[in-house]
């Protein structure tokens, strides 16, 4: 993470080898622990819209992160050098449906993770804006 938020995104922005699975910064406050982390997730932008999608990779249970923006949804994330100020919320039925297809345009894995997952529904979250973005000083 210190790489990228040094380079402002230019090293470490997408998954090796799939140059459209592109990684932002998410920081996130802990729902009980108050403790403000950054994790990086592969997300989809479409415009105005950001989405992530809480895989973990397949297993069990949904990610630290996602159970922490559903108890402090206002955040902020960096994309590349820029800093946007972000309020996350989770998509409705017909917003995965139409969704999901995009996470596994850019990256395949996520068909095999929804497998292994069983019966979790990989969440995807719609990070919304909530003020102007701000550049992020190198």
């Amino acid at each position: 993470m210190a790489v990228y938020r040094l380079s402002r995104g230019r090293v470490g922005n997408h998954l090796p080898g799939l140059s459209g699975a592109l990684i932002l910064l998410l920081d996130h406050t802990g729902a009980k622990t108050k403790v403000r982390r950054t994790s990086p997730v592969m997300y989809y932008e479409d415009g105005d819209l950001i989405a992530v999608a809480a895989s973990q990779a397949g297993q069990p249970t949904n990610p630290a992160w996602f159970h922490n923006l559903r108890a402090n949804p206002d955040t902020s994330i960096q994309v590349g050098g820029e800093k946007r100020y972000v309020r996350a919320r989770l998509v409705s039925d017909e917003e995965r449906d139409r969704l999901w297809p995009q996470f596994v345009a850019f990256c395949p894995d996520y068909e095999f993770w929804q497998r292994l997952a069983g019966d979790r529904k990989i969440p995807i979250v719609i990070l919304d804006s909530r003020a102007t973005t701000v550049g992020v000083s190198a």
